[in-house]
């Protein structure tokens, strides 16, 4: 496939203007292809050559202005369009289109639960050739008009209103201006739940199989959709700019949402069908209102070229977690962010394939190479780097400047230079400066903290190691005399770094912390005194996101070869079971247990550490007797399955289908123990066989593909290496789950012989099919157990030598960047 390179869609773009896309689908063809009918009307601006996108798997018949083309001319994905005249064109292309199992293009996913089949696009970034024909970039906004014709059970699903026209035909509302990737159809015997809201139709789906589960949350759903919808209509004064808000919540779904402007399509796994904690429904809520925010910054104005993705995705990220703030029950976001999000972020801009905020565009010079910015930069980085912006600028500001970019843009593309002089006409401030700062640059800045005593004062300074301005809260903490563990707030003040010392006060408190309250994006080192005081009385920090904060010092000092493994594992016992904020536990439990114990710990050292987790999930297992914290002790009960060393609890556990004062074992803590017993080699065909029969839905062919390949015999090893790499059969999510079984420290000696088979496997399985699986195999599949030189090496061959795609190769480089550091931790 030839990929689009920025300087031909700039061409194209001056070239071209796109009136209306007609576009008729046909679903009832069969179980592989569907028919594709498409109408562009456009206008050349000169008479020039050009060429159209597509990418069947049978073009049928093309015509120009009613005259017929030669089909044998399409190049891989582009059809030319020669000799064009200045004036009108209309152009109609007819075609059979591939279904995807990859989750690109109109993936198809038959339910095994009950045999029914459902259809869903997802475009972006350059994956609607796979649908219909289409001058394939964001600048070229149109309006489309859809018809699609389905079985006559289904129900179809579309940017606009739907409406059925009988014999299986449906008619979607044309859309206003939007770009091509943002087109959306969703298809089947959805189970639906509607509403109406400020005279819009709302609308929730899923599949039927999850139907009781969506009936069960349907409310808190729509609750959280209603609360987003008025806040941001309280926020910005263009209103939302669609006919309908719908939300799919679909299978095999690679993202977690996209922004589809009127249809926002969800991964299913948010209709959940097993317990969760408090966490995870702010998480989904808080996808709900990044997605929303989207309808404006990305839909209503959308970028010009890839190389502007991290604004929409950071703005919407941003604007994600501050109105779930705002305006819902979820009042405490940012800590989540804070613990989860942000290290995210931390991680991915200390590896070789860091790269800025907004990068130059030179850097993103083709669609091959604007997938490859989705990451923790794009999203948390970026987002940190708006909340940093927030609170140099101030919030109104802040909105007026939006208001004033969504003015000037409705409906139209707009560049990050645009986005800086929306800003810039609402405040005197240097915004331009700001942004070459923050957006322009690269890594991680560190502050670091120095309190020293004088005579009835004491004195902060901040070093700063990095380029960019801090705009910082300082907190300051004294000991409760009543208690030695507990401390108290004595002054939070705002301060600018690079800046001047002011003495403050008073005798030197126990505690300071630099960029308490989260408000910056840099790694935090505190004071000798300040450090021992966090280790000694984290839990008795009275703020979450400060604790957040100190948590994300440690967690960065382990990474960085400055605090033991060892002694966070110690921190996080003291200090875990006495600790409030459900994220928090989650998120130092899951350093803990994938990172310290998979990764940084060398392999005489991985039982203490898991005999210390399992410790620690004991400890809040106790805790929760009273049944008074049902999501904690979930997450305490989770943990302890990913660690048990033994089988004999946990086996106990699922035998009696339920852990003795709760909570009774729902289907994913049956997979998750079972997982676990074929880990530790204390299960087999047999039970995974019987467990499939008692789930036999998607997460249970899931469940039952991650059990088998993580069973300790070498054929089920190479049954299930033969399903990832030479078969091609595996879906998505069946290949990840495949892949997620596949190695564990505990049989490092058994796949062994596959570390070295794993490089040209993924290289080849690359080639063949396309990013989604590349991304999944690198992500996935990669072993990352084994924290070998070895494995460096084979890898930094693979890089150097076997050429691997655009997508896997920025897996691989992460990944033996965390090798890398893995090591370096093991050595020091």
């Amino acid at each position: 496939m030839s990929v689009l390179m920025r300087d031909e869609a700039q061409t194209r773009a001056q070239l071209l203007d796109v009136h209306r896309y007609t576009i008729d689908l046909d679903l009832t063809t069969g179980d592989d292809t569907f028919e594709s009918r498409t109408v562009i009307r456009f206008t050349a601006r000169t008479a020039a050559d050009t060429f159209v996108e597509l990418k069947p798997a049978v073009l049928r018949s093309v015509t120009l202005d009613g005259q017929p083309l030669d089909p044998e001319t399409l190049n891989e994905n582009r059809l030319p369009l020669t000799g064009l005249t200045a004036g009108e064109h209309e152009l109609r292309v007819e075609a059979a289109m591939r279904y995807s199992r990859t989750g690109e293009g109109m993936h198809r996913f038959t339910d095994p639960t009950d045999g029914e089949t459902y259809v869903y696009t997802q475009l972006f970034l350059d994956d609607v050739q796979r649908v219909f024909a289409a001058f394939d970039q964001p600048d070229l906004k149109s309006v489309f008009e859809l018809t699609v014709t389905a079985p006559e059970n289904w129900t179809v699903l579309g940017n606009g209103i739907a409406e059925h026209t009988g014999d299986g035909r449906w008619k979607i509302a044309p859309t206003p201006l939007i770009s091509t990737y943002l087109v959306a159809v969703a298809a089947g015997p959805w189970h639906s739940v509607r509403a109406e809201h400020r005279g819009l139709p709302f609308g929730i789906h899923c599949r039927r199989s999850l139907a009781p589960y969506l009936d069960a949350d349907a409310e808190e759903i729509l609750e959280i959709t209603r609360q987003c919808f008025d806040r941001y209509h309280e926020k910005f004064d263009e209103p939302y700019p669609f006919d309908s808000y719908d939300q799919a919540f679909v299978p095999e779904f690679n993202a977690g949402a996209m922004e589809n402007p009127g249809l926002v399509t969800f991964r299913d796994e948010f209709v959940y069908r097993s317990a969760v904690t408090d966490t995870e429904r702010q998480t989904r809520a808080m996808v709900i209102a990044h997605e929303m925010a989207h309808m404006w910054f990305g839909d209503l104005v959308t970028l010009q070229w890839w190389d502007d993705i991290w604004l929409n995705e950071s703005f919407a990220e941003y604007m994600g977690f501050q109105i779930l703030t705002e305006a819902t029950r979820f009042t405490d976001t940012w800590t989540d962010f804070g613990i989860a999000r942000k290290a995210w972020g931390y991680d991915a801009d200390q590896r070789p394939s860091t790269h800025p905020v907004a990068p130059d565009p030179e850097a993103v010079p083709d669609t091959a190479s604007a997938l490859l910015n989705f990451d923790g930069i794009s999203y948390a980085k970026g987002a940190s780097a708006l909340r940093q912006l927030v609170a140099w600028l101030g919030d109104k500001d802040f909105l007026a400047g939006i208001n004033t970019h969504f003015a000037r843009h409705k409906f139209g593309n707009a560049t990050l230079a645009d986005f800086i002089d929306s800003l810039a006409a609402s405040t005197d401030r240097d915004v331009n400066a700001w942004a070459d700062a923050w957006l322009r640059t690269t890594g991680v800045d560190t502050l670091t903290a120095a309190a020293a005593s004088g005579t009835g004062e004491w004195t902060l300074t901040v070093e700063h190691t990095g380029s960019r301005p801090h705009r910082i809260a300082v907190g300051v903490y004294d000991r409760d005399g009543a208690d030695a563990g507990t401390l108290i707030l004595r002054e939070r003040y705002e301060t600018d770094v690079p800046g001047t010392p002011e003495p403050r006060p008073g005798i030197r408190p126990a505690l300071v912390v630099p960029n308490d309250r989260d408000l910056t994006y840099a790694k935090i080192r505190l004071d000798e005194e300040s450090e021992e005081t966090a280790l000694r009385s984290l839990s008795g920090v009275p703020d979450a996101l400060t604790r957040a904060v100190i948590w994300n010092s440690l967690r960065d000092m382990v990474r960085d070869g400055e605090l033991e493994p060892a002694a966070y594992l110690e921190t996080a016992h003291a200090h875990l079971p006495e600790e409030t904020d459900l994220a928090i536990i989650q998120g130092v439990l899951g350093f803990a247990r994938t990172q310290i114990a998979d990764r940084y710990a060398p392999a005489a050292q991985r039982p203490a550490a898991l005999a210390l987790i399992t410790s620690i999930s004991r400890a809040l297992i106790r805790r929760t007797e009273d049944g008074e914290d049902p999501g904690l002790r979930l997450a305490a009960v989770r943990t302890f399955i990913d660690s048990a060393t033994q089988p004999d609890t946990i086996a106990t556990w699922l035998t009696d289908g339920g852990v003795p004062g709760g909570p009774e074992l729902d289907p994913e803590l049956r997979w998750r123990i079972l997982t676990r017993l074929a880990v530790l080699g204390a299960t087999g065909e047999t039970a995974i066989a019987a467990e499939l029969d008692l789930d036999p839905s998607a997460t249970g062919q899931e469940g039952a593909a991650r059990c088998r390949a993580a069973l300790p015999d070498p054929e089920a090893k190479k049954a299930a290496w033969e399903r990832m790499f030479t078969s091609d059969d595996l879906s998505n999510y069946l290949f990840s789950a495949t892949a997620q079984g596949f190695w564990h420290p505990e049989q490092a000696d058994l796949v062994s012989e596959y570390v070295e088979r794993y490089y040209p496997a993924a290289v080849d399985l690359a080639a063949r099919r396309g990013p989604a699986i590349a991304d999944a195999a690198g992500r996935y599949a990669f072993p990352v157990h084994a924290v070998d030189t070895e494995t460096l090496t084979l890898g930094e061959a693979c890089l150097r030598d076997a050429d691997p795609t655009p997508a896997l190769r920025r897996k691989l480089v992460d990944q033996l960047d965390d090798l890398r550091r893995a090591l370096k931790v093991r050595g020091a």
